[in-house]
């Protein structure tokens, strides 16, 4: 009981006694023997059921604490917790695909109505969430099978370069501000990384749309996004270092023992991307001829292994499941797991963005709508500016940096993930991650209609002679991409 204090902290215990049944027919410590008895699994030397109650007034119930007997137990609440979680999470996914808009903010707004912040139909979301995180282990697998270093190479310079100082200008900017508005550093470091992320998903989407995919825009446009998809695997490896409450030296050597794990973590799985997975999956492919049930357990075994093998080295859970992808994608196997996996993903998904949604108190971002609608300008804005500025330096033209630029201007679906993570790690609490949480759904919710007004502000630039018309720009974009390749050589 000591020991159970130390980690239920329990102020009251209470015990209920079992009455006991035909104790009027026990005579000397002997009654009767009854058939029932055969196949009753009511353990006889257990004769009360204890309940603990801590400080907060949760109710701990020990059951079966001296069961003699494996009983299958259900979790009732659970299951009818996920039910609700699954139907309101496709209710809105649909009703926002209907209305054009995207499927993720039907999960969020979902999960905020049924959540402890809404209509209050989840009120205990310790189960849920956890069940919930599978999606971020499959998301991030799905995008390393995703993973292809030559569509980063057609436009590699701006894709990794630029994608890179755009990371960093907005860790600095927001750092810089974290310092002068007397927030910790890490916090502002964070929500730079955070911003700096752009919806692969929407984006994408809207460029196959338009069959704008070859288009230079779309080129640049895509291997940045491919980029900031890579780093994302990277920032969750840097998120315990800057979630920690120690010095600068011990971050720094914190750091570098990060980097020594990482390199090892990092070694083993490109052996193993060329010598074990090809066979491995060239044998599930073999074994699973005839249904691909076994192939695709498979698949997800390899995945969680490799997530739990980061985690236990201490780097994270999804940056495993983001390498066990990239090493499937150097095979020729990638698009088959994918498409096994994908429905997992998708379900999974959807239960971790409801659960974010159950995160959100539709109060507080009733009450803070000025700041919030503030927020999203100011991002739209500075992320357009950011981008166009950096793909001009890299020698295209104005105008198509501005368009790369307002197609990058949203915050990315896989900021939630890392949002979710930092949470977890305590490096963004309260109201600033109420704050980011609106903020990255608002700025997905305006996103498709920030589209649809592109190619009217495109017009309007031509007309005020922002910048040159397509077809000269196009021209001049040729030159100037050829001489900032020749200063990069």
């Amino acid at each position: 009981m000591i020991k159970l204090k130390a980690v239920l902290e329990t102020v009251a215990k209470i015990t209920h006694e079992k009455v006991k049944r035909n104790d009027t027919q026990e005579t000397n410590g002997t009654r009767a023997f009854q058939i029932q008895d055969v196949f009753s699994l009511e353990n006889e030397d257990s004769d009360e059921t204890t309940t603990l109650i801590d400080k907060k007034d949760n109710v701990f119930v020990m059951s079966n604490r001296k069961s003699k007997y494996p009983v299958l137990q259900v979790d009732l609440r659970l299951i009818s917790d996920l039910v609700v979680v699954i139907v309101s999470a496709a209710i809105g996914g649909i009703i926002f695909s209907c209305l054009g808009q995207p499927v993720i903010v039907g999960y969020l707004l979902a999960g905020s109505l049924i959540g402890p912040g809404g209509l209050k139909f989840i009120s205990e979301m310790v189960q849920v969430e956890t069940v919930a995180q599978f999606g971020v282990v499959f998301l991030l697998f799905a995008l390393g099978l995703e993973f292809s270093l030559p569509k980063l190479k057609v436009v590699g310079p701006v894709a990794v370069f630029g994608g890179l100082l755009q990371i960093v200008i907005f860790m600095c900017l927001c750092g810089i501000i974290a310092v002068l508005c007397g927030a910790n550093l890490s916090e502002g470091v964070f929500v730079g990384s955070f911003l700096s992320m752009s919806s692969t998903a929407i984006v994408v989407k809207f460029l196959v749309e338009r069959s704008s995919t070859n288009s230079l825009h779309g080129q640049v446009t895509i291997g940045t996004l491919i980029f900031q998809d890579c780093a994302v695997g990277l920032l969750f490896a840097l998120l315990p270092v800057l979630g920690g409450s120690s010095g600068l030296l011990h971050g720094m050597v914190s750091m570098g023992k990060l980097i020594l794990v990482l390199s090892i973590y990092l070694t083993i799985a490109s052996l193993l991307s060329w010598s074990f997975v090809p066979r491995f999956l060239k044998l599930m492919m073999q074994i699973s001829s005839q249904t691909n049930e076994l192939y695709q357990l498979a698949a997800v075994a390899f995945c969680l292994l490799s997530a739990w093998c980061s985690d236990k080295m201490g780097l994270s859970l999804e940056l495993g499941s983001f390498v066990a992808g990239v090493m499937i994608s150097t095979t020729d196997f990638a698009q088959h797991t994918l498409d096994q996996v994908e429905p997992i993903r998708n379900l999974f998904a959807a239960l971790f963005l409801s659960g974010i949604g159950m995160l959100i108190h539709v109060h507080f971002l009733w009450s803070h709508v000025d700041i919030l609608l503030a927020s999203v300008i100011l991002v739209i804005v500075v992320k357009t500016a950011v981008v166009c500025v950096v793909a001009k330096a890299f020698g295209y033209s104005v105008r198509t940096s501005f368009h790369v630029g307002v197609l990058l201007a949203q915050i990315g679906e896989f900021a939630f993930v890392l949002l979710s993570r930092a949470s977890n790690l305590h490096l963004v609490e309260g109201k600033m991650y109420l704050l980011l949480l609106g903020t990255t759904a608002l700025s997905l919710v305006t996103t498709p209609l920030m589209f649809k007004l592109i190619p009217y502000v495109m017009n309007l630039g031509v007309l005020l002679q922002w910048f040159p018309s397509e077809s000269s720009s196009t021209n001049e974009e040729k030159v100037s991409i050829i001489e900032a390749h020749n200063r990069l050589h």
